[in-house]
């Protein structure tokens, strides 16, 4: 995991729109609660950080341990040539759906502001080419394959193809979308269908439908491990 960028350059939590004006929880009351994963400065402080309510008062290296156990098994990439804000984005959605990876392809540096601090839960690589990507891919135990997510001419409807459980989900940067060479290297491409006049979605909002996308087909939404809030 990439280490987090100064605590100036990002929003310090994420304002609901209802509910109670000040995120999170005071400090807090009663004797503390034993075990390694809670915090003792968040415990005496209070914890205003942007986690569900069953993380209040962990560690960070708690949190990401337990998210470790229930990773889904899809990964996401996004190529970075121009600094797009929509890679934070991008890295919260896949946060919030736990995916096993992200992965961010060309410029190491990335503008994580709209992250908003999720990237500290979400392992993230980095690699110089889309080439190197999908060598990764390969390698990997339980290898996965490269779709690209791009209103290319040949693309086949996301909504009638059923996502294999083992995927890595590849988006371009705003505006010009996948590059010629991403596009080679994509095992398919795979359009999100529109109805308007507009060319394109925003990239992280076509990031979020097709994440959710292989929830619908592969998560299981029978526990408790399909947050509401």
């Amino acid at each position: 995991m990439e280490d987090p960028v100064a605590e100036g350059e990002r929003a310090p939590y994420d304002p609901m729109p209802y509910g109670q004006p000040e995120v999170g929880v005071g400090p807090w009351e009663g004797p503390w609660p034993e075990g390694p994963q809670w915090d003792p400065q968040l415990l005496a402080e209070g914890d205003r950080r942007n986690v569900v309510d069953r993380y209040r008062y962990w560690t960070l290296s708690a949190i990401v341990h337990d998210l470790d156990t229930r990773r889904h098994d899809f990964h996401v990439a996004i190529e970075n040539w121009q600094h797009d804000f929509n890679i934070g984005t991008i890295v919260r959605t896949a946060n919030a759906f736990l995916a096993a990876e992200v992965h961010i392809v060309g410029n190491r540096r990335w503008n994580r502001r709209g992250a908003m601090v999720t990237d500290r839960y979400q392992h993230v690589r980095h690699h110089p080419t889309v080439a190197d990507l999908a060598s990764y891919l390969r390698s990997l135990p339980e290898p996965a394959v490269l779709w690209g997510i791009d209103n290319l001419p040949g693309s086949a409807h996301l909504e009638t193809t059923e996502l294999p459980r083992r995927v890595c989900l590849l988006f371009g940067q705003e505006g010009p979308g996948l590059s010629q060479p991403a596009r080679e290297a994509c095992d398919g491409t795979f359009s999100i269908a529109q109805f308007g006049s507009t060319r394109s979605i925003n990239a992280s909002a076509a990031a979020a439908i097709a994440m959710h996308s292989w929830v619908r087909t592969h998560a299981d939404l029978s526990g408790a491990d399909a947050w509401r809030g």
